[in-house]
């Protein structure tokens, strides 16, 4: 299974709920972990990349950058 791409400030919407319930989340940190933050309530999170890949519902907004190929950054 190929490795969603993922940018600093894509904002995803998730599966089920947060407690506050909101269920958009901004991508504020990449790696290994990722790190979310709530945009509900503020609440930050850092998560395994897979397990959010397997609780990402939609994709709300796209971070920039998020859909340059190589062809279309010279």
């Amino acid at each position: 299974m190929p490795v969603l791409k993922l940018v600093i400030g894509d904002v995803v919407q998730t599966r089920k709920a947060h407690p506050c319930g909101d269920d958009r989340w901004e991508v504020v940190r990449l790696g290994a972990d990722i790190g979310i933050r709530c945009l509900g309530c503020g609440r930050h999170v850092l998560m395994p990349r897979t397990k959010l890949e397997r609780r990402i519902k939609a994709f709300a907004k796209r971070g920039p950058g998020a859909g340059a190929t190589p062809s279309d950054t010279r």
